[in-house]
């Protein structure tokens, strides 16, 4: 009876692991482990003006500390994070050892939150500001693997390490083609360090964001790293048309575009018949703007009768306004039929506050996609389970199997039973 016993044991640990081998695919796994770790560097400028008390009360260092304690915090824990400062140790007057003054305070890897916590703990505004050198010096410490990669710079002026341009270096690091992205917050900037900083972002597909309070920097410290979890598309810059005869074909992908206040731009896209265009744009004001403003996104044909339209509406509340549209191309049952040319319209209804420049122009994202269109198959997704089946019947099987031999040891001990 006992060998009966064992051999009953052995055969639900055995249905237990073919259960769990159907319901969890090794391939699951292993894409899992070989997925690269995202990395990112903050970058803090810790140079003598960061001294200056105009944030909430408080200086501006004071600020930055509060955003990095919060952002460790809340850091997701696949994000490998590191820090650097710029201007953190050297007090002398002597430009050529103040412009060499970075260092990395915690390096990029697994997150410890006390000794990162207790690394920023002991900064003090000290030096000059190279912002340069501080950032080529942050791209080493993110090179090699294939994660996403970014760099959030925090500064409240402009480099004092001339010729060497940081608008130049960050070309310089986007045109070596490792999808590295800078994105760059100015702390109570002038119209010099925003300008400078706008450079730095837009070289690298990155984002500028100007900070006037504690709470908007903690928070959009935190959107980045979070951000650097995802995955990252880089995006391609082009010049939009002001008609839609001289406007850039597109393909599917995510482009950036700079538009002026009260401008139109146009872009094309060809969707072959039975496709259907997905569009989306987003426009940020990285300047002080009108409370009242909105987008609009039109798909026009060639001959100008519109097709369809998305529109939003901002009242100052959020720093990015979005919109999106949808268009299906109607079949045809000419196998050579000729792709339709769709017009897509983008107009913002931004305005300038006083004394604000209006070059260049407001950072313009576009998403464009064209798939396959809808189709009653492909739509009803196997009645909402989709790929879900597989699953769904390994899972039958399994109650099937395990009944059999439920059934088979009840039966088996009421003999025994009967038998005693």
């Amino acid at each position: 009876m006992i060998r009966r016993q064992r051999l009953a044991a052995g055969a639900c640990a055995l249905l237990a692991a073919l259960t769990a081998g159907l319901a969890f695919p090794a391939g699951a796994v292993a894409d899992e482990t070989e997925q690269a770790a995202p990395k990112v560097e903050l970058v803090l400028d810790v140079s003598g003006s960061m001294r200056t008390r105009d944030i909430d009360g408080g200086s501006r260092m004071a600020a930055a500390k509060q955003a990095f304690n919060e952002v460790l915090d809340a850091t997701p824990e696949e994000v490998r994070l590191g820090i650097r400062t710029l201007g953190a140790n050297y007090r002398g007057n002597d430009r050529k050892e103040g412009c060499k003054d970075t260092e990395q305070l915690y390096p990029v890897g697994p997150l410890n939150r006390t000794e990162a916590k207790t690394a920023v703990a002991t900064l003090a505004p000290t030096g000059w500001t190279p912002i340069g050198p501080a950032l080529l010096k942050a791209a080493d410490d993110l090179n090699g693997g294939a994660g996403t990669r970014r760099i959030v710079l925090i500064s409240d002026g402009e480099d004092t390490c001339q010729p060497l341009d940081p608008c130049e270096v960050a070309r310089e690091i986007a045109a070596k083609g490792i999808g590295l992205t800078i994105d760059t917050l100015g702390l109570v900037p002038d119209a010099k360090t925003r300008d400078q900083l706008s450079c730095i972002a837009d070289a690298t597909g990155g984002t500028y964001t100007s900070v006037q309070h504690k709470e908007e920097l903690s928070d959009r410290v935190g959107q980045l790293v979070d951000r650097a979890a995802d995955p990252v598309v880089t995006p391609v810059a082009t010049d939009g048309a002001d008609s839609c005869e001289k406007a850039p074909t597109l393909k599917s992908g995510l482009y950036t575009d700079r538009e002026e206040f009260g401008q139109q731009r146009w872009y094309k896209v060809d969707v072959n018949p039975g496709q259907e265009l997905r569009a989306s744009v987003s426009v940020a004001d990285d300047r002080a703007v009108g409370p009242n403003y909105g987008v609009l996104l039109r798909a026009v044909t060639s001959h100008g009768r519109e097709i369809v339209r998305g529109e939003a509406a901002g009242t100052g509340r959020t720093d990015v306004i979005s919109t999106g549209l949808r268009y299906p191309s109607p079949e045809s049952d000419d196998d050579n039929a000729p792709a339709e040319t769709v017009c897509l319209q983008v107009t913002q209804s931004f305005t300038a506050a006083a004394g604000v420049k209006t070059t260049p122009g407001l950072p313009l994202e576009l998403t464009v996609d064209v798939v396959d269109g809808p189709s009653g198959h492909h739509d009803v997704a196997a009645f909402g389970l989709g790929r879900g089946w597989w699953l769904l019947g390994a899972l039958v099987l399994a109650g099937f199997l395990a009944g059999l031999l439920w059934g088979w040891l009840s039966r088996w001990r009421v003999a025994v039973w009967r038998t005693n």
